[in-house]
């Protein structure tokens, strides 16, 4: 199993099977509800490598990841269009679409014997425009 994501704004960010580890995806709606609640949201959280560039390789965009982090609310390039695919047997299994994406969380953890670092991105699609949330894909199991 690996995934791709890309996210697209003021500049294209993709990490591939190489970089991401572990996703998880949420529909997120209060605990207290005692009906279906219209309070939904929908986040991503996405756990992976950091990998540095060597003998002249291109550097991975997790350093883009983080420049996205910084980018103000009063700035529109704080929403972008993200797209992550999780593929098994060269087949997309689910892609799941946030075309309002922000970041709520991203961190970046290093230590002196591990090589490379790990990072963890923490999105969600913006609010008020969680209808345009799209999840897609799955098996045809031949019915």
């Amino acid at each position: 199993m690996g995934f791709r994501l890309k996210v697209e704004g003021a500049e294209t960010i993709e990490l591939g099977l190489d970089n991401i580890q572990k996703v998880i995806y949420d529909t997120d709606t209060p605990d207290d509800s005692n009906a279906r609640s219209t309070d939904v949201g929908s986040t991503l959280k996405i756990i992976g490598k950091v990998i540095t560039a060597t003998d002249g390789d291109k550097a991975d965009d997790t350093l883009k990841l983080a420049q996205w982090s910084l980018v103000p609310a009063e700035k529109a390039d704080c929403y972008r269009k993200l797209t992550l695919e999780v593929i098994a047997a060269d087949q997309v299994v689910r892609e799941i679409h946030f075309p309002n994406a922000f970041v709520v969380d991203y961190k970046e953890t290093f230590g002196d014997t591990e090589g490379v670092g790990q990072f963890e991105l923490y999105v969600k699609q913006k609010k008020d425009k969680t209808e345009l949330a799209t999840l897609n894909g799955g098996y045809d199991f031949g019915k």
